[in-house]
């Protein structure tokens, strides 16, 4: 099968010799360390496969490049943006990330921990807080069309690399394969599951004192459970 930079990163191929690599690559105190950085990769969905020869429409399906385990090092998302952002100027090294996960899962936490100042941040939670004045978990329902119309126009931007924006980061649930799929599809964007676990979510709900009623945060995280559907390689 001929893949695309965009269908290539979601292929078994791909997936399965990554999986293999950080097996391979754990040192004798059971760590995966980065191999920019020298620190330890404690998250899975924190880890990047990066290619040293980069990829590019040319050589994507050149097993000698996309799939050789000596083109590729294992680095923290951060340190994988740090790369990019101190060899690669060009537009079309853009690169978009769609962060999906439970609610309570990290997502703008992880977010705010690797972005690097110049990318673009979509999370519906920082719009809510900003266009309504109010607490970031309390949404008037009289703001919803201006809400989702300015999420909406910055994806309309990132589709079109509006901008002059380094990456991007779309933050939601996105629990239906189907929408993940459309959204990457259109965007170019690459997927990156914040799996923390359903009991987690609920433990951290439990213990955060930032506004949010239990009782109604612990029926959105049981409802994005009851409609994850997972991607299969």
């Amino acid at each position: 099968m001929k893949h695309t930079l965009d269908t290539f990163y979601k292929s078994k191929e791909w997936v399965s010799l990554v999986g293999t690599i950080r097996l391979q690559r754990i040192n004798a105190q059971g760590d995966l360390i980065c191999e920019y950085c020298g620190e330890p990769v404690v998250r899975a969905y924190d880890c990047i496969g990066h290619h040293v020869i980069e990829l590019n429409d040319n050589n994507v399906n050149d097993a000698m490049i996309a799939l050789n385990p000596d083109n590729i090092q294992l680095v923290h998302h951060k340190c994988h943006n740090r790369i990019h952002k101190k060899f690669c100027y060009g537009e079309d090294m853009r690169q978009i990330f769609l962060v999906y996960g439970s609610p309570l899962s990290g997502k703008t936490s992880w977010v705010r921990e690797v972005q690097n100042e110049g990318d673009l941040i979509v999370d519906i939670d920082s719009i809510w807080q900003s266009v309504s004045g109010c607490n970031r978990y309390t949404k008037p329902g009289t703001l919803n069309s201006i809400v989702f119309g300015i999420r909406d126009y910055l994806i309309e931007s990132i589709k079109y690399r509006r901008g002059k924006w380094r990456n991007a980061y779309i933050v939601g649930g996105y629990p239906l394969i189907s929408e993940r799929e459309r959204l990457c599809k259109i965007l170019g964007a690459r997927e990156i599951l914040i799996d923390t676990s359903k009991e987690q979510c609920l433990a951290r709900l439990n213990k955060c004192a930032d506004g949010r009623n239990i009782a109604e945060w612990t029926e959105y995280i049981e409802e994005w459970w009851h409609r994850y559907s997972p991607h299969v390689p």
